[in-house]
């Protein structure tokens, strides 16, 4: 492998690490223990979601509802706990609502052939409404059961669970995408799907999943976010959809450069948050964080697009 290939598959890694290393030896208290636990609890947040949205990307489609779907979740789950409905049924019922919102965006797009970018604004904006509706615009807050806290804030030794849930989230979805024929049949009806039609692969349901997985994600993602809280907000996850795209479109830039992937989509937001954790602690206006994840995105696309086209020429 060339020096230069060797720049595009793991130079944003490599700028992570250098990044990890700059803050380790000038962001006050970065090296805490209980600071790195906590960027690693919220990448945990942040890396469930974008794997979603990596998967909807993966079919060449977007998802742009993941961020409000998710803090619809969170509203269902809220307000069935606290009218003292059994927790693992509200689980269910957060988690089922992120699924029901990803199969309409995979109706949406596939069978009334609306484009993703329109349908899944219409889908956030529904989700955001319908959240606002069942919360009256105020947070659900209460002494919840200790074992469904136990999902955000419990910990084995000083590790918090919500960790190792994410790591195993991980695994599961490298295997799905790289590892079964249902991930293979994704990944070529989003890199061209006429030519995986014809091959035989039904790329109506492949998008459909595709998209159906990034509402399990915000589901998911729900229950934790909740658990982690005590509370469920209409607009909790708001902060999460920058991010979350951010997340992703930095991941392509590294090990399968321009492709979205989801090791690349986990350390993209590895390096997101520790890049808005380190800024904080050295006393940064919070507005350069925004300005800070506005050149990330442009950049990563920037990237992408050229890499994608260095390709095409090389055919």
């Amino acid at each position: 492998m060339t020096l230069k290939k060797l720049v595009e598959v793991y130079g944003t890694f490599v700028a992570g690490i250098v990044l990890f290393l700059f803050l380790l030896s000038f962001a006050p208290n970065f090296a805490s223990t209980a600071n790195l636990l906590n960027v690693l609890k919220q990448v945990s947040f942040l890396s469930i979601l974008s794997f979603g949205f990596t998967f909807a990307l993966i079919s060449s489609e977007l998802d742009l509802s993941f961020a409000n779907v998710c803090s619809l979740s969170a509203v269902v789950i809220g307000s069935l706990i606290s009218t003292e409905v059994a927790w693992p049924l509200a689980v269910a019922a957060g988690i089922a609502c992120g699924i029901a919102a990803g199969l309409l965006n995979g109706f949406l797009v596939t069978i009334l052939k609306v484009p993703s970018l329109i349908s899944t604004l219409g889908t956030a904006s529904i989700a955001n409404g319908l959240a606002f509706m069942i919360t009256g615009g105020v947070a659900f807050v209460g002494r919840w059961d200790a074992n469904f806290l136990f999902l955000g804030r419990g910990k084995l030794g000083v590790v918090p669970v919500i960790i190792l849930f994410t790591l195993v989230i991980l695994a599961a979805a490298l295997i799905l995408s790289t590892q079964t024929r249902t991930g293979v049949h994704i990944q070529a009806t989003g890199e061209n799907e006429e030519a995986a039609r014809r091959s035989g692969i039904n790329t109506r349901n492949c998008k459909i999943l595709a998209l159906t997985i990034s509402g399990l994600a915000a589901g998911v993602t729900a229950v934790f976010l909740v658990a982690n809280l005590s509370s469920a907000a209409p607009q909790m996850a708001g902060d999460f959809m920058l991010n979350g795209i951010a997340a992703t479109l930095l991941g392509m830039t590294m090990f399968t450069p321009a492709k979205p992937n989801i090791l690349g989509s986990f350390v993209g937001a590895l390096i997101i948050v520790m890049l808005s954790n380190g800024l904080v602690l050295l006393g940064a206006q919070y507005y350069i964080q925004d300005i800070m994840l506005g050149i990330i995105i442009i950049a990563s696309v920037a990237v992408s697009a050229s890499v994608l086209k260095r390709a095409a020429f090389a055919l």
